[in-house]
């Protein structure tokens, strides 16, 4: 099994800054893409951010130059730091993993998720 943990979410007034983190822990033997989702009232959930093993980042363009997606791959932990946040940053943020587990298995996993809430 493969648990992924997210902290870091809050309110934060619109310009204001946030910082995520999600761990994964488990039987895991290998990380591949590692990113973040959100999804807000009443809409589908979306790509926020991915990092490969390699490091090759992708960006949604609506958080490109305030969004920083960054990994440990020795602490299997990746992090979203959110500056300049705007009233329709406010969502529930996911944190995603593609593992593959010691038992060969390779699968996507999901963190709970994290409120983010952005106002005056």
């Amino acid at each position: 099994q493969v648990q992924l943990v997210e902290s870091g979410g809050g309110l934060v007034q619109p310009g204001g800054s946030l910082r995520l983190s999600c761990a994964a822990s488990g039987s895991i033997f290998r990380i591949y893409t590692m990113g973040w989702y959100r999804q807000a009232p009443g809409k589908q959930r979306e790509l926020v951010a991915t990092v490969t093993s390699g490091g090759r980042i992708n960006y949604t363009d609506s958080v490109k130059g305030r969004f920083t997606i960054s990994r440990d791959n020795a602490k299997n932990t990746v992090y979203l730091q959110m500056n300049s946040l705007f009233p329709e940053d406010t969502a529930v943020y996911y944190c995603n993993a593609r593992v593959s587990s010691t038992t060969d298995i390779l699968d996507d996993y999901w963190g709970q998720g994290t409120q983010v809430t952005v106002s005056s």
